[in-house]
């Protein structure tokens, strides 16, 4: 456990210093610095913008917000995606540490359920650690590392809450993954109206995953599925799914879930469908 923390904070600290790290070399002249100053109050910009819109904002809202024209920002990120990446990679480094933090925990059961209500937490307010979630971002290496180690910890609290007895044996990452994904519907139909009512909706899932409601459940989505779900949600907002092989991983087709037939035998089972 220590060298996977010692690794997630390297990573960590790498994403918060991305900007300059990224940053062509700029020398010592003037134009070049304002050059510089321009792309960190882009970025700076972008977080705020997004957060408050979703990727899909006007860049147009971006580059006014920055004191820019629009001109300078498509110098700066020649596409959408460049400047969700370059905004988003803290957010990712954020979603890894809250996951490390409950695997520090030494109770099962208060790790996992603190990890879902402070990933939804972070929803509420911030749409774009929303869209974050369920877009394959394009190719980059500090990102690509990010994710899968964010999905790893993920999946780790989950296989640790079933082997020691408090989560229910058949909940798979996918489920989480399902459960924020109409969490942030939720958080986006009522927020203005009624800003707290996730909360409800996010207790009602925990109770639901402990292991003492059995009920046997339909077959999860695939990974294959929700990764096509994924590059789909990207190209909707802009970013070319051809450019975001970051999902791909997911892609390996994982075994086919079984499902009991409808008011039959439950030892007897069908094959689903992709």
């Amino acid at each position: 456990m220590a060298a996977y923390v010692e690794e997630s904070l390297h990573i960590v600290l790498s994403s918060r210093v991305m900007r300059e790290a990224t940053a062509p070399s700029l020398g010592h002249s003037s134009l070049r610095a304002d050059a510089e100053r321009n792309r960190l109050a882009l970025i700076d910009a972008a977080q705020e913008v997004f957060a408050e819109q979703g990727i899909e904002a006007p860049l147009e809202e971006v580059a006014a917000r920055a004191r820019v024209g629009i001109a300078t920002l498509y110098r700066r990120f020649p596409t959408r995606h460049a400047l969700v990446v370059a905004a988003l990679t803290e957010r990712i480094a954020q979603y890894l540490g809250i996951a490390e933090r409950a695997l520090a925990d030494d109770d099962p059961w208060r790790g996992f359920s603190g990890f879902v209500e402070q990933v939804c937490a972070l929803q509420a307010y911030d749409r774009a650690l929303s869209d974050l979630l369920f877009i394959a971002l394009p190719a980059n290496e500090t990102v690509e590392r990010l994710r899968r180690l964010a999905q790893a910890r993920t999946a780790a609290l989950i296989e640790r809450g079933k082997d020691a007895g408090v989560l229910r044996p058949d909940l798979v990452h996918e489920d989480l993954r399902l459960m924020l994904l109409a969490q942030a519907e939720i958080v986006r139909v009522t927020n203005k109206d009624a800003p707290v009512a996730w909360r409800r909706y996010v207790a009602l899932m925990l109770d639901a995953f402990r292991a003492e409601h059995g009920r046997p459940l339909p077959p999860p989505p695939t990974k294959a599925q929700l990764a096509r779900a994924m590059r789909r949600s990207a190209e909707e907002r802009g970013c070319r799914a051809k450019d975001a092989p970051a999902a791909r991983h997911l892609e390996q087709p994982n075994e086919a879930p079984t499902v009991s037939p409808p008011g039959g035998d439950p030892h007897r089972t069908r094959t689903s469908q992709k």
